[in-house]
């Protein structure tokens, strides 16, 4: 078996209605300054003013920063640098999908390391211990919570980077469903999507332990049961948890086995056609599974619970059974891919570091052959 370490950062407060313990939870952590990080239209749905008051009744200043986008880059990571330079704050909350939470992260290593992003890509290039954060996820979906990673674009190329560092995970992560009963059908669709995905690709990878197969398993079995049900009964609070809390189990998965094929030809399709990050992983990983298949197949198996020669072509219908209860797209050249890119995309696809966890290895030339198939 696989050696590992395994030594848990994050302490989780999982449950309706937990989020309204954010202010206590900040103070025993000392916080009395802290950063807010929401995305702008986190705002309408109330959960920043929620937060905010359980903050001040804690009688810890919160000053928010919501200047960042769907896709955060290293000159939004700049921005709020520079908006919280001179507040003097001690702690950081992030609350929001992945990339509030992510954001989070990236202006924390620049406000306490200087330089620019682009400086800590990779793991570990911190040379000052990150301010403390909590994360608060509105999604189920990165999982980002869970993870000391933060997947960032640059903002000149929009090529994404993984920057990773022992003190960028969350003291804690409060996993409150009810926060994400204000996401919109699609946002839940594409943001599950992600987390299912993260779920099939980290049982597979070649860096898996079993402690990371533990994870995927559960999340898998909390996401793939739960995924049509919460899109058709949106107001179901017990579909929400199980959502929620397999996204997680994913982002730990991720954490110790990272991901592969899929991730690394979806980024450049975000970089180069802007199609969302969800979208991209609906349209490819049925393929990718398939790819895999040859080396996978029952690795693929174990993950669904099934113990047959063709378990790979199994799950990829299982995947667009799922993909259909989404409404997502089948094709990439029904989302606006220009087959003539798909070389250069390729090219980028294969340069990621994602790809090289894949348990088939993955090469431009493999990338050209998924790409192909998911047109």
């Amino acid at each position: 078996m696989v050696p590992f370490e395994f030594q848990p950062r994050t302490r989780v407060i999982f449950g309706q209605g937990s989020s309204e313990r954010t202010g206590t939870v900040a103070r025993d952590l000392g916080f009395r300054r802290t950063l807010l990080v929401a995305d702008a239209g986190l705002v309408e749905t109330g959960h920043v003013a929620s937060v905010v008051r359980s903050l001040d009744a804690a009688g810890i200043a919160a000053l928010p920063f919501h200047e960042f986008g769907v896709n955060p880059d290293s000159a939004m990571m700049e921005n709020g640098r520079a908006f919280a330079a001179g507040l003097e704050v001690d702690s950081i909350i992030g609350v929001g999908g992945g990339s509030s939470l992510d954001a989070a992260k990236g202006i924390n290593f620049l406000l306490t390391n200087g330089g620019v992003i682009a400086d800590y890509r990779g793991y570990g290039k911190a040379t000052t211990p990150l301010l403390p954060m909590i994360g608060i996820p509105t999604t189920a979906g990165t999982g980002s919570e869970a993870q000391s990673y933060a997947v960032l674009s640059d903002a000149a190329t929009h090529v994404k980077m993984a920057c990773g560092d022992p003190s960028g995970a969350f003291r804690v992560a409060i996993l409150d469903p009810v926060l994400t009963r204000t996401a919109p059908r699609a946002v839940t669709a594409m943001a599950g999507f992600d987390a299912i995905a993260h779920a099939v690709e980290t049982a597979v990878t070649v860096k898996r332990t079993a402690l990371s197969a533990a994870f995927s398993q559960q999340s898998w079995r909390l996401l793939s049961d739960n995924f049509a049900r919460v899109l058709a009964h949106p107001e179901d609070l017990e579909a929400r948890a199980a959502m929620q809390l397999g996204a997680h189990f994913a982002g730990m998965a991720i954490e110790q086995s990272m991901l592969g094929a899929a991730h690394a030809c979806a980024n450049p399709l975000t970089a180069r056609f802007g199609l969302t990050h969800g979208l991209a992983l609906a349209i490819l990983l049925p393929h990718v599974v398939r790819w895999n298949g040859t080396v996978a197949g029952d690795l693929y198996g174990a993950l669904i619970g099934v113990n047959e020669r063709d378990a790979c072509e199994t799950l990829a219908r299982w995947l667009e059974g799922l993909r259909a209860a989404g409404d997502l797209p089948t094709r990439l050249a029904g989302s606006g891919v220009d087959a003539g890119a798909l070389p250069d995309l390729a090219r980028d696809a294969a340069a990621q570091w994602t790809g090289t966890f894949n348990p088939r290895p993955f090469d431009e030339t493999g990338a050209l052959e998924i790409y192909r198939a998911a047109m």
